[in-house]
């Protein structure tokens, strides 16, 4: 009897695992993400005199990352803070209150009256990502517009949220500057009460910002078709070095009567890339619909990943409700700016000198931490094989990346390959 008992045991297993389900062989690779993907060639690159212009975080003038003074201040005072549960809701909601200050404005009515509903996130994606499930859930019919082009993220967080995607026209490769006229036009066409994203300053990755005479003529289509708009503001200071003026386009917005909402990240601007420190907020009509917001936004929230790490909310929320330690901040986030766009300047001029004869006229006209350089797909393949030079392959420059002793070297790489390309397009001319 244990004999037989034990060959039906022994048959049983064999059988179980010959028809044993493979649960995951249908799973292949998921497409690399294309900035972290020049990170990992930069990375391999055993080359000495290597570049990545890849990354949008800031980086000193010797290419490093920088932990800024006010951040260092904010860790003295709130080292012997004892990190608990119980002081979770205190600091989150300073930081929500501060943030709001620094989009809405610090004597607003809307923070007064507590007409907004915020909520920290988890830096800016994170925001973005809690504002498309709540778009989902309260609009499930809605789209996003999206600007072509936006960051490539943008796309991703929308999609996963099952809310579908349209783009308008943003960029005009010719120019390399704002398509204003099919901008208002595809704004016109959408369908009345549409969702749009927008970048209030140092768009990414274009660099490419609407004056603030094209602010007022978007705001003004807005309210004509009853649109929302949804910015999302991850390098405020980065485009002029100014927060208030940075936030100027929101600003506009809200003087015209528009209810918005707003992803911040504090990842670039306080240099806290490894902290995800970002808030959300959404503007109502009154204090009740605020609380109601609030707590829909705090569910959604709750069934991701429950509230963020505390101590990267603690310094920010010190950074901005300490005067001393603001206004450090600010000096800090001038000096960031003013560095970016020295650097423009330098490589304009370098490659002026070298005799190139295109126009870089853009690389100064654009703002922020990205140069939409103009440069093809298989001009920056020859950047990287040949000069060691790495960005995406739109041809987006992080103008962090670029750095006192390496500017000339860039200008003459981007010379090299780019009067290839001309001499090949005058040949294929003469031929033709």
């Amino acid at each position: 009897m244990m004999i037989i008992c034990r060959y039906l045991r022994r048959g049983m297993s064999t059988s179980t695992r010959a028809t044993r389900r493979s649960w995951w062989d249908h799973v292949t690779p998921a497409s690399k993400d294309p900035i972290n993907g020049v990170t990992e060639a930069f990375l391999a690159d055993p080359c000495p005199y290597k570049i990545n212009l890849g990354v949008g975080a800031y980086r000193d003038d010797e290419g490093k990352p920088v932990v800024l003074q006010c951040v260092r201040e904010a860790e003295g005072k709130t080292a012997a803070t004892n990190f608990l549960e119980s002081t979770s809701t205190a600091v989150s909601s300073k930081l929500v209150e501060e943030s709001a200050k620094l989009v809405y404005g610090e004597d607003s009515d809307i923070i007064k009256e507590g007409r907004f509903a915020g909520i920290q996130a988890l830096s800016g994606t994170g925001a973005c990502r809690l504002f498309a499930e709540f778009q989902k859930r309260f609009y499930p019919d809605s789209r996003i517009y999206l600007p072509d082009p936006t960051w490539s993220n943008h796309h991703n967080i929308w999609r996963d949220a099952h809310v579908p995607q349209r783009t308008f026209h943003y960029y005009h490769p010719d120019s390399k500057g704002l398509n204003f006229v099919a901008l208002m036009d595809d704004v016109k066409n959408a369908p009345d009460g549409s969702f749009f994203l927008l970048h209030p300053c140092a768009h990414n990755p274009t660099g490419v910002d609407p004056s603030d005479e094209q602010w007022q003529e978007i705001s003004s289509l807005f309210k004509v078709k009853n649109h929302f708009p949804f910015f999302d503001m991850a390098y405020q200071g980065f485009a002029s070095g100014d927060l208030e003026k940075d936030a100027q386009a929101i600003r506009i917005f809200l003087e015209d009567g528009h209810l918005i909402g707003c992803a911040q990240s504090f990842a670039k601007n306080m240099g806290l890339y490894g902290h995800r420190v970002g808030c959300l907020s959404v503007l109502c009509n009154d204090k009740i619909q605020a609380v109601a917001i609030k707590s829909q936004l705090q569910q959604i929230a709750s069934s991701m990943y429950g509230s963020p790490p505390i101590h990267g909310i603690s310094l920010v929320s010190k950074i901005l409700s300490d005067p001393d330690i603001k206004a450090i901040w600010l000096k800090e986030v001038k000096v960031m700016a003013t560095r970016v766009q020295r650097m423009r300047a330098n490589l304009r001029e370098a490659l002026e000198k070298l005799g190139s004869p295109l126009n870089w006229q853009h690389i100064t006209n654009q703002v922020g931490v990205f140069c939409f350089s103009g440069l093809t797909p298989d001009e920056v393949d020859r950047l990287a094989k040949e000069f060691h030079i790495y960005m995406t392959h739109d041809g987006r420059i992080s103008m962090a990346g670029v750095t006192t002793k390496n500017v000339d070297y860039l200008a003459n790489a981007i010379h090299e390959v780019t009067a290839i390309d001309q001499d090949a397009k005058i040949f294929f001319n003469i031929n033709a």
